[in-house]
């Protein structure tokens, strides 16, 4: 019995040294790993924090196209105020020379349309006019820059005497930014944006 006994004990004081032991090598292995990804920045995370602006970015101008979409010249203007805070954020410096001078063209484009946007509620048909144009500065930076999630271009081709024009959508359902309520489902995806 009393052999039994110690044996039990001998064989529990091993089992937990050997977890324990284990225990120990795995916080090692864990911790070597955390370090090294903390103290070597892999490519992707310089790009992951463009992409994160971009897509602040991209995000109010999404929310401007469905405030349009829904006659509400009050959320185009917030969101035309939140890319104004946006704008900034983004950071030029991974850039080419030839890519922060297209970078700088077109932010300081959006600026201005943004500023329309924000500063004329009460004025919807101002506001769709200067998305007009946003639409184009937007269109550059997927094509330059990419996206993060796929865009479409869609196109209305009823827009300004029927000159025409189009914005870019999360979606391939329709919601038209022009027209609004009068002709919400107006328009055809003409080209995806990867």
């Amino acid at each position: 019995m009393k052999h039994l006994f110690l044996g039990l004990i001998a064989s529990s004081v091993l089992t937990l040294t050997a977890c324990n032991g284990n225990a120990e090598k795995k916080s090692e292995s864990t911790a070597h790993a955390d370090h090294a990804t903390e103290t070597i920045p892999s490519v992707n995370d310089a790009t992951s924090i463009e992409q994160g602006n971009f897509s602040e970015l991209y995000a109010h101008y999404q929310h401007l196209t469905f405030a349009l979409s829904s006659d509400n010249d009050k959320e185009a203007a917030n969101a035309a105020k939140g890319m104004l805070e946006a704008l900034p954020k983004i950071k030029s410096d991974g850039f080419s020379t030839e890519e922060k001078n297209t970078y700088d063209d077109i932010a300081a484009d959006i600026q201005e349309h943004a500023e329309h946007i924000s500063d004329n509620v009460g004025n919807i048909a101002h506001q769709r006019e200067h998305l007009v144009t946003l639409s184009e500065d937007f269109y550059d930076i997927a094509k330059t820059f990419g996206t993060d999630k796929p865009l479409y271009k869609v196109y209305c081709s009823m827009y300004n005497d029927n000159k025409g024009a189009y914005w870019l959508s999360d979606s391939k359902e329709i919601k038209n930014p022009y027209y609004g309520a009068d002709m919400l489902t107006c328009g055809e995806v003409q080209e995806e944006l990867k």
